[in-house]
């Protein structure tokens, strides 16, 4: 009588093991975003070559009188979402907001103008390093550092070349995706529409203000645009000239740096 009882017993164990699997397996929604998906649904997409992870980095910053605080980060996520799903195997972390903007005590940089918040570069890079390790830990392959601000350049660049030094030969890799920012010929192309590098500038300018426009609208403060006349003048905080800001323009921005960024995520995944 024993063994009828133990093949019984198996075969049920076996069955509520199969019961169990099916169970835990989950058609995904229409999103890239980990936010927004269960661990079940996560663990689904990698299983099925969603190995690509891309993390943004954003800020909370001064933009000037006429640009929310927050304008690195709706621009970074819609980017992200963009660059996901054009790359068809690549999911997104939530949007890091806090980033070094610079000291505190004394105040320097963005955070002489109400609102920023910093944090020290050590902790940037500490944050960036174990969400890195997190990812590589259930499974993505290929952890994309997208930073929307120039501050958060070279720690993202600093971080991943110390993982990859780490983790050679084990098929994980960090990208800092540099030419998202720096390389994606947004300054060439409106000199080319006639702008010069003073009325295009550097901050709260023509760019971002265009780029925030596409995005989200409600972020401009229209009755506020106003030109700057140098780098971070009191009391605008404006470098460059924002009037000459558009909803085109901004789609236009948008495009070349996702461009810019898949061109250079592609390459890799190429190797």
């Amino acid at each position: 009588m024993r063994l009828p009882v133990l093949a019984g017993l198996a075969v049920l164990m076996i069955g509520l093991a199969v019961w169990s699997t099916r169970s835990l397996t989950a058609t995904p929604p229409d999103t890239v975003h980990l936010e927004e998906l269960t661990w079940v649904e996560v663990r689904t997409l990698v299983q099925h070559g969603h190995t690509v992870a891309i993390v943004p980095t954003a800020g909370l910053e001064q933009n000037g009188p006429h640009v929310v605080l927050g304008k690195h980060g709706y621009v970074v996520r819609h980017t992200a979402d963009r660059i996901a799903r054009a790359l068809g195997n690549a999911l997104v972390a939530p949007v890091m907001n806090y980033v070094p903007e610079g000291s505190i005590d004394p105040p320097d940089g963005h955070m002489r103008f109400a609102g920023t918040i910093s944090i020290p570069e050590p902790v940037f890079a500490d944050v960036l390093e174990a969400t890195a390790r997190s990812l590589r830990a259930h499974g993505f392959t290929l952890i994309a550092l997208l930073g929307d601000s120039g501050g958060n350049q070279a720690t993202q660049a600093a971080v991943a070349e110390a993982l990859n030094a780490e983790w050679a030969g084990t098929g994980a890799t960090v990208l800092h995706v540099g030419d998202y920012y720096a390389a994606n010929g947004q300054a060439d192309w409106l000199v080319a529409e006639g702008e010069s590098h003073a009325s295009i500038g550097g901050h709260a300018g023509i760019r971002d203000t265009s780029e925030l426009m596409a995005v989200y609208p409600d972020g401009v403060r229209a009755e506020m645009v106003r030109p700057g006349g140098g780098r971070y003048p009191e009391p605008t905080g404006v470098s460059g000239d924002p009037t000459r800001a558009s909803v085109a323009r901004g789609e236009k921005m948008l495009a070349l740096k996702i461009e810019a960024a898949l061109a250079q995520i592609n390459a890799v995944l190429a190797q």
